[in-house]
């Protein structure tokens, strides 16, 4: 990573602090326009689909210039850049199958969180009624999901939080964990967690070994087109009501998949891309 285009930056609890300095002041500068707009126009821009699409994306945009222009800039003399070169097609046929593997893991994990019950009850309606607002309009949930989310994210948890941790010395195996903790939390609700934390060790792992947040991003798309589709027409984020079977089964075939691709592509396949 020496002397090339990629800043060596680091990221600390000073990085941290940016990054959530930026969506807090992205978050007050459109709760500001909504107001404006309503006082001009007489209409609330949070109940339209677009406008959350929007909202999302200028907070997401404004965290990731924050740390640029705070931390990356004055650290490193280079504006923040990251490698988005794609691989050969014989990666994506490993790295797909052992995300979906785990993808049906962490979908049997999160069965097993309760749905009821004095808390778990409260807040998984709670939880179902927002999901439900956010899902009114097929192409806003698509476009946020499985573009904009992907893209944001990554940059964000593996190509900030988990890159300048590693490169501030922590063990890569750790920087995973720590960043992929980090992004389930965000999620807010224990059955996005666990699902959040898996998948973000995958990508994880992948952008690790691969260097490029191309393959993070699609793996990540890939997720969310999946549990948009399975939103859209079976009304239930779950492979085994869609596909009619046992969630055991679901778990098995998970565990199988997983274990493969996973050995085939640490163990047997050679990655040699490097940030240059």
């Amino acid at each position: 990573m020496e002397n090339n285009e990629y800043p060596k930056f680091t990221f600390t609890w000073l990085g941290g602090l940016i990054l959530f300095a930026g969506f807090v002041v992205g978050s007050i500068a459109i709760a500001f326009f909504n107001v404006f707009w309503m006082l001009i126009f007489k209409e609330n821009l949070q109940y339209k689909d677009w406008f959350l699409m929007v909202s999302n994306a200028a907070v997401f945009l404004l965290s990731i210039a924050f740390f640029d222009f705070f931390i990356v800039r004055p650290t490193t003399k280079k504006k923040l850049n990251f490698n988005f070169s794609p691989t050969n097609f014989y990666t994506y046929l490993l790295v797909f199958p052992m995300m979906l593997g785990m993808m049906f893991i962490g979908e049997f994990v999160t069965s097993q969180i309760p749905i009821t019950g004095p808390f778990f009850g409260k807040y998984y309606d709670f939880f179902t009624d927002l999901m439900s607002q956010l899902t009114n309009n097929p192409v806003v949930m698509i476009i946020t999901a499985v573009i904009m989310a992907p893209i944001f994210e990554e940059i964000i948890f593996r190509g900030i939080i988990q890159k300048g941790m590693i490169n501030n010395g922590m063990q890569p195996w750790k920087a995973i964990i720590f960043a992929s903790v980090i992004f389930g939390l965000v999620h807010g609700n224990p059955w996005q967690f666990v699902g959040a934390v898996l998948l973000g060790c995958i990508l994880g792992l992948v952008y690790h070994k691969i260097k490029s947040l191309l393959l993070p991003m699609l793996l990540h798309g890939f997720n969310n087109l999946c549990s948009s589709v399975l939103i859209l027409y079976t009304k239930n984020e779950s492979f085994s009501e869609a596909l009619k079977v046992p969630g055991w089964m679901i778990l098995g075939a998970g565990i199988v998949l997983f274990s493969l691709f996973y050995y085939l592509f640490m163990k047997k396949y050679k990655v040699h891309y490097s940030e240059i």
